[in-house]
């Protein structure tokens, strides 16, 4: 594949890098500090990307093939036994074996992907042979019907029979006795036959999109339905109807923890607009979710962290917030029950983190930050793209797509992208470019200086479920003042390259305010960003009413625009300002990191502010090249960007 000559340069006193080469100040190239350089210069295979890899046929489980998956740049492979006969067969079970044993001879890593296809939770249908009991469950609300309130299966009409891979019943991730046998079946069995590469050559575990089910997202469009397998048969005849999810103990529950019969008021679940109303609704959420984070994806964590894995994965939606209500109850609770949080990033367009993207990925690396972790998942593809036709994305677009995730905290790459249809030099360059964004970020912390507050406290509140497909259309004035809200607000941050995270409720409760500072396990943050309409809890109030009292910023857009200016600059102020150019900041070993990325179609070319430029290393994660500038060099740094390019600057210590 040919690719048209890209010019990239930071211009230092006259130095300047271009992707064709560098051209350096007089005294010579500079190095690295010396404990990043070999990682640089030959990333490691736990910097790199992983290839998923479901389909793994006897003739690729050896070294010589996994050798060529490492040629190829990888650091390993996403696998998984046979989908044919799922967990049935020994021939099955005795090529994977081999394939493990070949990664652990050529140096690859391995995560073990945890389903027959997705959504994760059902074993390929096992957990639920000759358990019917296990199956999800909704209250459905029909209002109009002999009997308004019923407890049926939660099938038809949800992702269980409207996913790209098959029509399956699901099991109910409520129930205790589900994740119990979802994990006897699924991870004892593969700790029973690969136990001594667990925690070596197998690092984690990955669940794909597990969710409460109890929703109508929407159908296939007609032409994907007609191939996608129907292992259980559906009924055309059920109606739709608005539900939530279920399961047996649940009203025993709500009683324990709140005093109240959950079934003298559970038409409040679906409709009523007095306080009492939404009392309900945010008290059965909020059990509805510290079950989810317990009793599956907890259980995995605790399962994985006894055999020295980590337990990761993504949730379902993460882009759409009111989705998050009924797919997973709360989705931040629910990533940081992983020990590597994830996301799913269906489009390599680069544009997408300006939209969309950004909460996609602020979610699960905010999971990391106050887990106290670093490692962030991405499971990335240019599926979109093949789904509109538009053929494969380019090597630019694909390497342009990593660096705004990186910049955003992500550190983990798997990658569904076909490297058979690209060129084995660009698919190697692609993986040698997350390698070396890897060298330098992996272990550097991710620095983010303002909060957003995720608002599902009160998105509980307002949910109203419906029989239809679920969308912002069919909810209250409110819902969509503050999804609304919060959208734009983060949009608006990503584009004037603010670094944020995002924390609840709960993370809010237990803040404090230290020395004028919002502190949050453990990390500081010098504002709070509230959309526009939500109601805090009262202890949330008072601690964002005395961090305004202590001169801090508080943004609120009830009234007026948000006033972004009030908020403290951060190292990487660009003139002039391009919403196409992200920035993600850092620190590592005492030394300031920006990762800046263009993103557009146009070319950048401007300046960047950066606090003490004077031992600044200036360096291209395309072609491993490093630049320095001159010890006198002094004020803003010329900066020229082309399409879809990308440096780091790396500080002195």
């Amino acid at each position: 594949m040919k690719h048209t000559h890209r010019f990239l340069s930071v211009v230092l006193l006259g130095l300047a890098i271009t992707s064709a080469g560098i051209t350096f100040a007089a005294e010579g190239a500079p190095e690295l500090p010396p404990e990043w350089r070999p990682a640089w210069n030959d990333p490691p295979a736990d910097c790199r990307p992983l290839q998923i890899v479901h389909a793994l046929p006897p003739s690729q489980a050896n070294p010589e093939a996994m050798k060529k998956l490492k040629d190829l740049g990888l650091g390993g492979i996403v696998c998984n036994v046979s989908f044919d006969g799922y967990l049935r067969h020994g021939a099955h079970w005795r090529t994977l074996i081999d394939a493990v044993r070949a990664c652990r001879e050529t140096g690859l890593i391995v995560w073990i992907y945890d389903e027959h296809g997705y959504p994760s939770g059902a074993a390929g249908g096992r957990v639920l042979e000759n358990h019917p009991q296990l199956e999800a469950l909704a209250l459905a609300h029909d209002p109009a019907g002999p009997k308004p309130f019923a407890i049926r299966p939660s099938y038809e009409h949800t992702h269980a029979s409207n996913n790209f891979h098959a029509a399956r019943r699901y099991p109910n991730l409520l129930d205790e006795g589900a994740t119990k046998r979802f994990i006897e079946l699924t991870h004892a069995a593969y700790l029973n036959r690969l136990q001594p590469w667990f925690g070596k050559t197998i690092r984690a575990f990955f669940t794909d999109e597990p969710s409460l089910m109890a929703v109508n997202i929407g159908p296939l469009p007609d032409n994907v339905r007609k191939n996608v397998p129907v292992a259980d048969p559906l009924d055309p005849n059920l109606k739709p109807l608005a539900s939530v999810p279920w399961v047996s103990d649940l009203p025993d529950l709500y009683k324990s923890r709140f005093g109240e019969d959950l079934t003298a008021v559970r038409k409040s679940l679906f409709e009523g607009a007095a306080e009492a109303d939404r009392r309900v609704r945010r008290s059965f959420w909020s059990l509805v979710s510290d079950l989810l984070a317990e009793r599956y994806y907890g259980r995995i964590q605790q399962w994985c962290a006894a055999r020295r894995v980590a337990s990761s994965g993504h949730i379902l939606w993460e882009e759409m917030p009111l989705h998050g209500v009924p797919l997973e109850g709360n989705p931040l609770q629910m990533l940081m029950r992983m020990d590597i949080p994830g996301l799913d990033m269906l489009t390599s367009n680069p544009e997408a983190v300006i939209h969309t993207g950004w909460l996609t990925a602020t979610l699960p690396a905010s999971a990391a930050i106050f887990n106290g972790g670093r490692k962030v998942m991405t499971e990335v593809s240019d599926f979109s793209e093949q789904m509109a036709g538009k053929g494969h994305v380019s090597l630019d677009e694909m390497r342009a797509a990593a660096a705004w995730q990186a910049a955003l905290g992500v550190t983990e790459f798997t990658l569904y992208y076909n490297r058979a249809a690209r060129e084995p030099q660009d698919y190697r360059a692609y993986c040698d470019y997350v390698g070396r964004l890897n060298a330098v970020l992996r272990d550097a912390a991710l620095q983010t200086n303002v909060l957003l507050y995720y608002p599902v406290w009160d998105l509980w509140a307002e949910y109203a479920p419906v029989a239809e497909k679920l969308t912002l259309a069919s909810q209250s004035d409110r819902m969509k003042k503050i999804v609304e809200s919060f959208m734009s607000l983060g949009r608006q941050m990503t584009r004037r390259r603010i670094s944020f995270a995002l924390a609840d409720h709960n993370l809010l409760a237990d803040a404090q305010i230290r020395h004028g500072l919002l502190w949050v396990r453990g990390r500081a943050f010098d504002a709070l960003v509230l959309p526009a309409a939500v109601e805090l809890p009262e202890r949330v109030t008072k601690m964002a009413q005395q961090f305004r009292s202590h001169g801090r910023t508080v943004i609120q857009p009830d009234s007026k625009p948000p006033d972004f200016d009030a908020i403290s600059p951060a190292a990487g102020t660009l003139s002039p300002p391009d919403d196409r150019v992200i920035i993600g900041r850092f620190t590592r070993e005492g030394r300031e990191i920006l990762l800046v990325v263009n993103v557009g179609a146009k070319s950048y070319n401007g300046k960047i502010t950066i606090e003490n430029p004077a031992s600044l290393f200036i360096a291209d994660p395309a072609t491993g090249r490093i630049a320095k500038a001159k010890a006198d060099d002094t004020g803003p740094i010329a900066l020229s960007l082309p399409p879809r390019a990308s440096l780091l600057l790396i500080g002195p210590q």
